[in-house]
């Protein structure tokens, strides 16, 4: 047998290729990556139990090589194919995203590692959304756009004929490998020469300028990375100094002592030069940088309540008012973690202390007594997922449509996973596994 990689090794090295890459074709993301390196080092400084508590759960490596990105696509195939080839770096479709309840004509879903040990390692994400032609109101346009998408082929005959060498071999040594990373990437590579005229291109725009961004481009291009910091709030504010002009305001739930779930910001999307094949020159806008502030996994009970609460906060106008009556608005939401456990709002996760090493726990005794007794600890579980809201909030800031019309959500979870190929998983049952997980290595009974 064949000394095969591990996909947690070849997810580092994609998402190390992937990173290099964007910051050759997108240089403010580098500055950006930069500035979150930055406020992260000086919040560890002035924070030491927050960076020995990071230590201590084994997250404090991972926070600097951890990134997500984005991407589109306009077919099952390329859907399917994705999926393929994200299983060769360990990434496995978690989680459905309706995007269309926000005007946005995509679903979506994000590949990302499941298990606690990958999850450590590099906890690399990429949103991938599926463009729904259906949603295209013009019939003519909407069967254009379909065989301008079936005559491409977004991936290198090389990056197909490893995957298949994967599936076949059950694993790829480091050369092929490194080889699948340099195919792989192509896919994602940005190109300047659109596949259409220019009168089409802005027939599509004028429908929504996503679909023209999925339609009119030979590949998926990736079109934005994120680096995971410590505080939102301060890189937000420190962006204009630095030549980065930010969005008006961050996504997600309010500042908070225990954050929760994702806090999201961005720069808005460059206007990049392109050439038609027509001739014509023209410009496209759609890439960006994002940075992301990631807090506890929320149950579902937790979720539904943040849900309620957001949709009654409603939108800012600008950042500052939008944080404070966020802020106000959530005073509803429990903000220290004992409360959190208790009322069941957040997923934990449970270790033994060295107390509780040397008095390991006993049949008959509460998960409530060995936590008061300081032989058990509990840490809330980071969110690894994505917020619908976020996510169409962050498109449309960046895609000149914030005033697109909403509708009622169109949601097709079915449809998905059929393009797909196979079910998304939910992302409850995960959080749910990985707490019970913690509390059998602790020891502890189910219910206990």
């Amino acid at each position: 047998m064949e000394n095969f990689l591990t996909s947690d090794a070849i997810r580092t090295l994609f998402s190390q290729a992937m990173s290099s890459m964007y910051q050759q074709e997108v240089p403010q993301y580098g500055t950006l990556t930069q500035l979150v390196t930055a406020v992260n080092e000086r919040t560890l400084e002035a924070q030491p139990a927050l960076k020995n508590r990071l230590a201590a759960a084994d997250e404090l490596d991972r926070l600097s090589v951890e990134r997500h990105g984005a991407i589109r696509v306009g077919t099952a195939e390329e859907l399917s194919t994705l999926r393929q080839m994200f299983a060769v770096m360990g990434m496995e479709p978690v989680g459905y995203y309706d995007l269309s309840q926000a005007g946005v004509p995509v679903h979506s879903t994000a590949f990302r590692p499941v298990t606690d040990s990958a999850l450590r390692r590099n906890p690399f994400r990429v949103f991938t959304s599926l463009l729904r032609l259906e949603l295209i109101d013009d019939a003519a346009l909407r069967e254009k756009a379909a065989a301008i998408l079936a005559a491409r082929d977004i991936f290198t005959p090389g990056c197909r004929a490893l995957i298949a060498q994967h599936q076949q071999q059950g694993g790829l040594n480091a050369a092929d490998a490194a080889l699948f990373v340099k195919e792989a990437l192509e896919t994602f590579r940005w190109h300047a020469h659109t596949t259409v005229d220019s009168v089409t291109y802005r027939a599509l725009s004028q429908q929504h300028r996503l679909i023209a961004d999925v339609v009119c481009f030979q590949g998926c291009h990736i079109n934005h990375l994120t680096p995971r910091t410590l505080d939102i709030d301060r890189v937000q504010t420190l962006m204009p100094a630095r030549g980065i002009d930010p969005k008006t305001l961050i996504e997600g739930p309010p500042r908070r002592e225990v954050p929760i779930l994702l806090r999201q910001t961005s720069f808005k999307a460059l206007e990049e030069a392109v050439h038609f094949n027509d001739g014509t020159p023209g410009t496209h806008t759609a890439r960006f940088g994002e940075i992301e502030q990631r807090g506890a996994a929320l149950t579902p009970k937790g979720r539904t309540l943040y849900d309620r609460l957001l949709a009654e906060a409603g939108t800012g106008s600008d950042n500052q008012h939008h944080q404070q009556h966020l802020s106000a608005v959530f005073r509803d939401f429990p903000d220290d973690e004992d409360t959190l456990r208790e009322q069941e709002l957040a997923w934990f996760r449970y270790r033994l202390t060295a107390k509780g090493t040397q008095h390991p726990p006993q049949t008959g005794e509460t998960l409530v007594q060995l936590l008061a007794e300081g032989r058990v600890l509990a840490e809330p579980i980071v969110y690894e997922d994505f917020l619908p809201v976020s996510a169409a909030g962050i498109f449309q800031s960046n895609l000149g449509d914030e005033t697109h019309a909403r509708s009622a959500g169109n949601a097709s979870r079915a449809d998905f996973e059929a393009a797909l190929g196979a079910a998304v998983q939910d992302e409850m049952a995960l959080y749910q596994q990985m707490q019970q997980r913690s509390l059998a290595r602790c020891g502890i009974r189910k219910g206990a």
